[in-house]
């Protein structure tokens, strides 16, 4: 699928084919409703208030929207409710951000599963409220459709159309998230053997890899696949390229962050795109990285993720400071110097933010 002409693409001059879509994933779609401000946990049995609150589609959402806000024609399976919830969520991925909805359905009488984050410091907690989808995600998305690339979550089970998707030529990126029964089973990591990158964060990797840093990390899963990409938050992210050799660390971008939700889902997205285009290591990482900071200024997973627009601003601010003389920023300067024959070309378009309350339709 051809993203729409309104769009950056990062890929115009590289098509060979208009029916396949750069990314394709599958999963769960919350709606989220998150609260930020806060100084602290809410203590039992007394309320706090804040004025700092952000709604928007999440879970597998976050990876579909900054896929598409980056310009990558992106197709989304999952199950929505047939509620209110559900009608923003899919109104917001299909009509606002672009992304194909032709392997999801609508579930009557299925309530939207809803995540209440309440984001304080550097840290978050979470109240969900989910019940198990009616159909499972291989009913659910049936023939996977051709893309060059799906981003994937691992867990104990993985489903088939996965390795449809693989046979079709679809290289799979996959991440992990926490292990709430700590477990940290080598179950997960046996799944690699069919991917293509992974791109954990440094407490996944190191327990998983039962090692005690994340270069040791590193090292150990680079001999599960192919290329192997560990994340550090502020602190930066470092990767092995056993295809090209390769072997890159790249600092993290200084930001305010006011919420984290999604960060690693933008940063998962921005290295596959990195790696679609066939750059240096070093660049993904640090393109990866940009985004995943641009992302946590803002509140919401999902609506905070960066279009071509906020990069091409950071880049034009970095570029404007470093000339005036700013120390601080040269050094920005001379590390993203790739952004200029990176930013695509064709009209940049303003994305949407989260905001408090559900918008109405004419507002999508």
């Amino acid at each position: 699928m051809t993203p729409s002409p309104t769009l950056a693409d990062p890929f115009d001059r590289f098509r060979d084919r208009a029916d396949t879509f750069d990314v394709f994933v599958q999963g769960t779609v919350f709606l989220d409703i998150v609260m930020t401000g806060l100084r602290a946990r809410p203590a039992a049995g007394t309320e706090v208030f804040t004025d700092g609150m952000g709604s928007c589609p999440g879970g597998i959402a976050n990876l579909a929207i900054a896929s598409s806000r980056l310009g990558l024609s992106t197709s989304l399976s999952a199950a929505f409710g047939d509620d209110l919830y559900g009608d923003f969520c899919w109104g917001t991925l299909q009509d606002a951000e672009g992304v194909d909805l032709s392997r999801s359905r609508r579930m009557p009488g299925w309530p939207t599963p809803v995540t209440v984050s309440m984001a304080f410091a550097d840290d978050r907690s979470m109240v969900t409220h989910m019940r198990p989808t009616p159909i499972g995600e291989d009913e659910l998305v049936g023939t996977p459709p051709e893309a060059r690339a799906t981003i994937v979550y691992l867990s104990h089970d993985a489903p088939a159309w996965r390795e449809r998707a693989r046979e079709q030529g679809t290289l799979v990126f996959a991440d992990v998230g926490w292990d709430g029964g700590e477990r940290w089973s080598s179950a997960v990591l046996d799944q690699l053997s069919g991917c293509h990158a992974f791109l954990p964060n440094d407490v996944e990797a190191t327990a998983y890899t039962r090692t005690d840093d994340p270069e040791a990390a590193l090292r150990r899963l680079a001999d599960l696949v192919p290329i192997t990409a560990v994340t550090s938050g502020s602190a930066g992210s470092r990767a092995i390229d056993h295809v090209t050799g390769e072997q890159a660390w790249a600092p993290g971008v200084p930001v305010i962050a006011q919420d984290t939700t999604g960060a690693g889902d933008v940063f998962d997205t921005g290295f596959t795109l990195g790696t679609l285009r066939g750059w240096p290591l070093a660049d993904r990482l640090a393109f990866a990285n940009l985004c995943a900071a641009l992302s946590v200024q803002h509140v919401g997973g999902s609506l905070a993720a960066p279009g071509w627009g906020d990069i091409a601003d950071w880049w034009a601010d970095v570029r404007l400071r470093a000339r005036n003389g700013d120390l601080a920023t040269s050094e920005l300067a001379r590390r993203y110097g790739f952004l200029d024959d990176v930013v695509p070309d064709g009209t940049i378009r303003t994305v949407r933010r989260a905001a408090a309350t559900l918008a109405r339709n004419s507002d999508a």
